[in-house]
């Protein structure tokens, strides 16, 4: 299967059917074989989100996959992804707090606030690796850019 070096899509023929770049001569080989790095593309650039920033740095140290423009992409966007989290969840934090200061329903409204956003971070977590794993180059709207401008 080859993909364009360009957008990372995959081509089926002389010209890149997303960014209409095209291919000379015949496709390149995979970046990473499987019999010699031990995970396919879509694999690796599903466990860059596994871990939170964690996974993303490593991916990029690791040899084989530091050089796979996918992979790359992946890392970059999880350690973005995760540290907009972590802003995100201070921001939280200092909004359930001031829910608290009603007796009652304050904790109730910041322990909602709480679970919608804990909640809405497990699904953006599962869907990024589903994505990812499914060869979908997912770019979220902020973070997106910032990790295609890195790779």
């Amino acid at each position: 299967m080859a993909y364009c070096v360009h957008c990372g899509s995959e081509v089926t023929g002389k010209f890149c059917a997303r960014c209409g770049a095209p291919v000379e001569g015949p496709p390149p080989p995979p970046s990473s074989p499987p019999g010699l790095s031990g995970l396919q593309d879509n694999v690796a650039s599903a466990l860059c989100y596994l871990l939170l920033i964690l996974s993303g740095v490593l991916f990029l140290v690791i040899e084989p996959y530091n050089r796979n423009r996918t992979v790359r992409f992946h890392a970059f966007q999880s350690i973005f992804v995760w540290i907009g989290i972590v802003i995100v969840s201070i921001v939280v934090a200092i909004v359930s707090q001031f829910w608290e200061l009603i007796p009652f329903a304050g904790r109730i409204v910041g322990g909602l606030i709480w679970s919608a956003f804990g909640l809405g971070v497990f699904v953006l977590w599962i869907v990024l690796m589903y994505k990812a794993y499914n060869r979908e180059k997912w770019i979220l709207p902020v973070v997106g850019p910032l990790a295609e401008k890195q790779v």
